[in-house]
């Protein structure tokens, strides 16, 4: 598929979710979407946050003015009690508004833990589905991959062994992360289904893992000397647990 004669630019992608772009700019965004699979998963990753905003907010944007606040009744009231009902108005604008603000904020500003999933989450969704280029670098070559992405990523890479949970190295790729390269490894068992582990450098502090889990994936979050890893799969949490802690055991003992 050729692209787009002028790159798409960021705030197209932000102006498409938001169902802003002109019309004659929509196909060549939705070209340039489908040959690039990096800005199609951010764009999703948009779109699942919006509609969140959108179940948690549009009931308060819809509120009606409370009665004591409308500007008929206010004028109606004698006139020692105007410049004080007007002052509250004020006040309740304003903080009201401050409050709302903080609570976008807050909302449109997931947590560095909740980003760092939804991208690895995003990863897994994205390539656990290809038949034939499912990776980069095949498990085949386990040294040149973990070469490859130590180089690349800075720090050291490792693609840990987890036959003793059934599973075989796939292989890796590199991907682009929120700060910076990231490290993506998959592995898959005898009956097909498919696990990725999600690396990257990232400011989280040091913690236990966090499962979360989003439709029918889960994901189990850990960070450690400055770099975070994500195990996505789908199955029970045990299983999926049993992963996690064969590769954080790993990794402790290579100091990667």
């Amino acid at each position: 598929m050729t692209e787009p004669r002028i790159p798409v630019t960021e705030d197209e992608l932000h102006a498409y979710v938001d169902n802003e772009l002109p019309a004659e700019r929509r196909g060549d965004v939705e070209a340039w979407l489908a040959a690039h699979p990096d800005d199609a998963a951010r764009v999703r990753s948009w779109r699942t946050m919006a509609e969140a905003l959108h179940v948690r907010y549009d009931a308060v944007v819809d509120e009606a003015v409370p009665k004591r606040l409308e500007i008929e009744r206010l004028v109606r009231q004698p006139r020692k009690w105007v410049y004080g009902a007007i002052a509250a108005t004020l006040m309740a604008f304003i903080v009201g508004g401050g409050v709302g603000w903080m609570a976008r904020g807050a909302a449109a500003a997931p947590s560095a833990i909740q980003n760092f999933t939804v991208h690895a989450l995003e990863a897994h969704r994205l390539y656990v589905v290809e038949v034939r280029h499912p990776v980069e670098v095949p498990g085949s070559e386990r040294a040149h991959l973990q070469a490859w992405l130590t180089k690349r990523c800075g720090w050291l890479v490792r693609a840990p062994e987890l036959t003793a949970a059934g599973l075989k190295l796939v292989g890796g790729r590199l991907l682009p992360g929120s700060g910076g390269p990231a490290s993506f490894m998959m592995y898959e068992s005898t009956s097909g289904e498919r696990f990725t582990i999600y690396s990257a450098k990232s400011e989280a502090e040091a913690t236990q893992m966090r499962f979360s889990s989003q439709g029918k994936e889960s994901a189990l979050f850990w960070a450690d000397r400055g770099v975070a890893y994500v195990v996505s799969g789908v199955g029970d949490r045990a299983r999926l647990t049993q992963i996690a802690q064969s590769v954080y055991d790993q990794m402790e003992k290579t100091g990667g």
